[in-house]
């Protein structure tokens, strides 16, 4: 673990009380609300309109205000933008107009504007906000900055913030970002490291506006205050499916140099609708109020999602959109960008509660309707032999309705045929009279409908939250990097993926209509596709399998992912055929990080492999304990046996720990696995050895420059790693050179020179070890990815 991560985790667990914001009431004071990016496009549209409600419900509550306006921009340039924004805030129907006025008037003589820009800039905005302090004899309550800039600006002006506008101790202090948080997990976790340097986690509000939407921040109190008629059908025995979806009519025009970096993914699924999916899929809080409970069992949502690769997502692109980059970024008529403005992505929650149930999460520009929902749709086990509209023959859903769309306004609707909701409170509704519309399937009658007493804009609800101290709505350090570790896997197996072109629009038709079989998601229609040709290179699907000689042994090459299915078909056909012979399959498996795909793969995809039947051997074995991460056997565990339905006495992980202690030789730990193998093992030859190769030529854990030949006729030993940790259980070359097959994996450019060096030296035991693979009656494949083969 980096340095950089381990002050990251470090940091996180540090803040006091965390989780337990807004539980304690706030005491009242002198609040200054700085906005910077006061007069860009977010804060015209939103943020100060949010603000100024914020002051209407705030200003007879015994808090003052200052509200300052910063930018990179002269003060004599910026203030009269400033002021044109500020006169056009509006208050709520329930505010009269003599009232509003004067609260108007109040608001802006409360505003001003500053440069912010240079450190100095900083140090000025802090002498400002202490003399006016102690000229009016205020005492201070708190300072919120909403950063409204772009993300590469976060860490720089959080520095000048801590440095410089860090109020006294006993006075809060709040930074609101905006998304983008990072491109992937590694840029998301070094932007996270970066903050942390300057603020702690709970002075940090990142905002997903999606979280402000009324609907969205009743699913959580919607299904606590109906929990008698959900609890028994809230699982995979009664949920058919869940789909969260966003359909957008505009396209990306003025947006392009932000868009083509990041795509409708990155852009909409890996936050918003990704938040929906944790809202509705998370274990209930004892409290919705408290944070760290919601956020920790989000969290455990996200840890429970299978892995999400190429087969999991279909993506597109309209028309338009082609011409609109080479217009907006100076491109040539041959340049084409692979930037999705579709996507629907099928997910899975590995859980007893919602194993096999569909997560549908779709989005894209250029659709046919603006509209946002969630719906969760239930098995219907009645049949209706000749009342086809009797109710209990409709479908059973709950909707989410986030707003547009055909009804118009949010609203959380319940068919008829599941039960009546709850109604508590005053800030809801239920809607008896309706308009005759039709919501995804069902007649508006045919529903339960609520819906918010007052509607109230999604950037003002979560403005009031961040007054409030309430995080609940917000999201964490961990959470964010949870969610880039789902996604980023995706986002990369998808990066040379060409998306299917739309034309846009209600033109549409059945193009973009998708085809759910088992875990894997595709476009239900054909239709033609930029071909590498139009595109002006090769892709991955322009490559077929490639069989050859490696070593004067066999060789499969293929694009990674290719040669991953490659790899598994031949795995399970192998397994296929010793079940047949002997009705068992042992099967000895390396550890790193070289087998994860192939791991993935099985899990996702070979439903029918005979598990039941298989014996779990280890190739090899760090000497920690089994719990720890860098445990090969829990890396296995992990990623592919809590997986699959294997018995668990068919697992024999390695006994490195024996004793209470570690590979103490002693202890008999190598020859305690050797005995289990001759007893278990015919003639101790597994049926199948998955083996990888290190940057330096070893294979297994027995490495360059080792005692291998001290082993003698012994199938386990006791190695030694020139890395931590630096002690290893291995199999031996005697246990692998026994083996029916032995599969070589090898991929990615690192491991090119590698492969050229193999390719022309002699069998080397001390230098190479892995030129000491040659099983004595059996058939050694090597498998070879073109990355690692062509460079």
């Amino acid at each position: 673990m980096s340095l950089a991560v381990s002050l990251l985790l470090v940091a996180l667990c540090a803040g006091a009380g965390y989780g337990e914001e807004g539980t304690q009431a706030q005491k009242a004071g002198h609040v200054s609300v700085v906005v910077v990016g006061g007069t860009g496009d977010l804060a015209r549209k939103y943020l100060w309109q949010g603000f100024f409600q914020l002051y209407v419900s705030q200003v007879s509550g015994g808090n003052t205000f200052s509200f300052y306006g910063g930018g990179l921009s002269p003060s004599e340039q910026a203030t009269p933008v400033l002021f044109e924004i500020l006169k056009a805030v509006t208050c709520s129907k329930d505010v009269s107009q003599d009232r509003c006025a004067i609260l108007k008037d109040q608001f802006l003589r409360l505003s001003q504007y500053r440069q912010l820009k240079t450190l100095e800039d900083y140090q000025e905005l802090a002498r400002h906000i202490e003399q006016q302090l102690q000229q009016e004899g205020m005492t201070e309550a708190g300072r919120l900055f909403y950063l409204s800039v772009p993300a590469f600006a976060y860490a720089g002006v959080a520095e000048k913030i801590n440095s410089s506008c860090r109020p006294a101790d006993g006075t809060w202090l709040r930074v609101v970002l905006e998304k983008p948080f990072g491109h992937d997990y590694l840029s998301a976790q070094v932007l996270a490291t970066e903050l942390m340097g300057a603020l702690k986690d709970e002075e940090m509000y990142r905002i997903d506006h999606y979280l402000g939407k009324q609907v969205v921040s009743k699913i959580l109190p919607f299904r606590m205050e109906n929990r008698k008629f959900l609890d028994p059908i809230w699982n995979r025995h009664h949920i058919e499916r869940i789909e969260i979806i966003l359909k957008e009519t505009l396209d990306v025009k003025g947006r392009i140099s932000f868009y083509d970096e990041y795509g409708v993914i990155r852009d909409v699924l890996q936050n918003h609708l990704t938040e929906v999916m944790t809202l509705l899929t998370m274990k209930l809080p004892a409290n919705v109020s408290n944070s760290g409970e919601v956020l920790r069992n989000k969290r455990e949502v996200l840890g429970s999602m299978l892995p999400l690769g190429k087969n999991q997502a279909v993506v597109g692109q309209y028309q338009n959109y082609k011409t609109e980059v080479q217009q907006e970024l100076n491109k040539t008529k041959e340049y084409v960008s692979l930037t999705s403005t579709f996507a629907a992505v099928l997910a899975h929650i590995e859980d007893a509660q919602y194993e096999g149930v569909p997560v549908l999460l779709v989005s894209g520009k250029m659709l046919d309707e603006s509209v946002g929902y969630a719906r969760v749709l239930f098995k219907n086990d009645v049949f209706c032999l000749q009342s086809h509209n009797n109710v209990h023959c409709k479908p059973k859903q709950i909707v989410f309705h986030f707003g547009h769309g055909s009804l118009k306004y949010p609203a959380v609707l319940v068919s008829k045929n599941l039960f009546k909701p709850v109604l508590k409170g005053g800030e809801w509704k239920e809607v008896t009279e309706h308009k005759d519309v039709d919501v995804l399937g069902l007649h508006i009658s045919d529903y339960f409908v609520q819906t918010p007493t007052t509607e109230r804009e999604a950037y003002s609800e979560l403005i009031h939250h961040i007054f409030a101290g309430q995080k609940n709505n917000f999201v964490s350090t961990e959470n964010l990097l949870a969610s880039w570790e789902v996604w980023t896997p995706l986002l990369s197996a998808l990066r040379a993926s060409f998306p299917r072109i739309y034309p846009g629009g209600a033109d549409n038709g059945d193009m973009l209509d998708v085809h759910l079989r088992g875990k894997e998601i595709r476009f239900n229609s054909e239709a033609v596709i930029i071909s590498p040709d139009q595109a002006g290179g090769p892709s991955a699907s322009s490559f077929q399998v490639m069989q050859g000689k490696f070593r004067g042994a066999e060789m499969v090459s293929a694009w990674s992912e290719e040669l991953v299915e490659r790899l598994a078909a031949d795995m399970q056909e192998a397994a296929e055929a010793a079940v047949r012979e002997g009705g068992i399959f042992h099967l000895a498996l390396s550890g790193g990080s070289t087998p994860l795909a192939l791991f993935r793969r099985l899990v996702l995809h070979h439903f029918s492999f005979p598990w039941r039947d298989t014996h779990v051997w280890m190739v090899d074995e760090r000497c920690v304990p089994l719990t720890e991460a860098d445990s090969n056997f829990h890396s296995m565990h992990k990623h592919l046996l809590q997986h699959v339905r294997i018995p668990y006495y068919n697992i024999h992980p390695m006994p490195v720990q024996l004793n209470q202690r570690l590979c103490v030789e002693e202890d008999g730990g190598a020859q305690l696995y050797e005995k289990e193998i001759n007893k278990l093992v015919n003639v101790s030859s597994f049926h199948f050895v998955l083996l990888g190769v290190g940057y330096d030529g070893h294979t297994a854990s027995l490495f360059p420059g080792g005692k291998l030949n001290e082993a003698g006729g012994s199938l386990v030993a006791l190695t030694e790693s020139p890395i931590k940790p630096h002690q290893r259980m291995s199999l031996t070359f005697s246990a692998i050179n026994r083996a029916r097959t032995v599969a070589l994996l090898v991929m990615g450019k690192g491991k090119h020179e590698l492969v050229t060096q193999l390719s022309r030296v002699k069998d080397n035991l001390e230098k190479y070890p892995v030129t000491w693979v040659k099983p004595d009656n059996g058939r050694l494949v090597w498998y070879i990815d073109y990355d690692a083969l062509l460079g």
